[in-house]
């Protein structure tokens, strides 16, 4: 059986004079998941993820890992390591060599080192690669050989803090599917820290959200996106149009609403303690919403409006809609899957339609 508590951070603390890092944040890891601490720049995340691996100290709480305290134990003596960034490869040093570093002290003789070392070259997909030299590798394999050359003690837990980063777009997308199946494999807790959304949503279990030292959400990447909690949630993670509207009453399972630049909007998506009365905010993904040239026979949840701006972006294209009362433009999406002239050319339309289904206008406070 799994612990779901296998890494338990209680009312955990870290301060730096007055500025509150990390402000008293309670959750649970759990065993074999892949993790992720998502969040702007200064954030508390890479803080948080130096907690775990003992380089800080918490200010106030305490840390679990395997149900076991780690205030006061030394990085190197706790079941856990780390990947940097930069993969600290040791440039003198030949693939074998960077990989069977941490082995030094293990009492393992030189057959069995090699032996563990020739397993991590085959877990990460680079065999007969021991004897190549640090400058011959590319930024895809280095990231690997430090992946290599961490897994080989067989931590409880793996901290990565964004070990991606360095590397290019198309390199980053592969690697990306190639350490969540590394992970899997493994089968060991993976704690990762990143600021890039999409990087985090294609690798993750479960993503934690931060901002200014505090935990907004907890959930899996679709829950993040289709039901945010909060408002801040729901802007950082992917695009989302926000507007404003004032509840008018309930027609059976659906909220009717009065919302800025929309007119009249049924919707029977609710974020968490939405308010049923008053004021609320609206929130509605780019790709929630249907464009059509022709006006739809509908009584809600459609606006005439005008292209201010378009983008063709091969399998998708991007329209900004300005409709009456608003200000702002509105983001809409959609696939180009037929590739009609007319969706391609759609920006030489005066004027289109935008449609939404009822579970699409997600109600948040405000």
């Amino acid at each position: 059986m799994l612990r779901d508590d296998y890494i338990a951070i209680k009312n955990t603390s870290k301060h730096f004079g007055s500025v509150k890092a990390v402000d008293d944040i309670t959750f649970d890891i759990a065993e074999a998941e892949f993790f992720s601490l998502l969040g702007a720049s200064g954030c508390g995340k890479t803080t948080l993820l130096r907690m775990l691996a003992g380089f800080e100290q918490p200010t106030l709480g305490n840390i679990y890992i395997d149900g076991q305290p780690q205030a006061g134990v030394p990085p190197h003596q706790r079941p856990v390591n780390m990947v940097f960034q930069n993969y600290a490869i040791f440039p003198h040093l030949n693939v074998h060599k960077n990989i069977a570093y941490g082995m030094r002290k293990s009492g393992l003789t030189k057959a069995e080192v090699d032996r563990e070392v020739d397993e991590m070259l085959e877990l990460i997909k680079l065999p007969g690669y021991g004897n190549r030299g640090a400058h011959q590798l590319s930024g895809g394999q280095r990231q690997r050989i430090a992946l290599a050359r961490a897994l080989i003690k067989r931590p409880k837990v793996l901290l990565l803090d964004e070990p991606l980063g360095a590397l290019d777009k198309k390199l980053r997308e592969q690697m990306q599917l190639e350490l969540r199946a590394l992970q899997r494999d493994v089968g060991i807790t993976f704690v990762f820290v990143t600021h890039d959304q999409e990087e985090a949503m294609t690798m993750s279990d479960r993503i934690a959200v931060m901002s200014m030292g505090k935990v907004l959400q907890i959930d899996s990447p679709t829950s993040l996106y289709e039901v945010p909690k909060v408002k801040e949630v729901a802007d950082f993670i992917g695009t989302i149009n926000f507007f404003d509207g004032s509840i008018k009453g309930k027609e059976g399972d659906a909220t009717v609403l009065d919302v800025e630049g929309l007119g009249t909007v049924r919707s029977t998506s609710s974020g968490a303690n939405a308010p049923t009365a008053g004021t609320t905010t609206v929130a509605i993904r780019p790709e929630k919403f249907n464009l059509t040239f022709q006006q739809p026979n509908v009584e809600a949840n459609m606006v005439e409006g005008s292209i201010q701006a378009a983008a063709y972006l091969g399998d998708r294209s991007h329209y900004y809609i300005q409709v009456p009362g608003r200000d702002a433009p509105i983001a809409v999406a959609a696939q180009n899957a037929q590739r009609t002239m007319e969706a391609i050319d759609a920006d030489k339309h005066d004027k289109v339609w935008l449609t939404w289904d009822e579970d699409s206008a997600l109600l948040l406070n405000n």
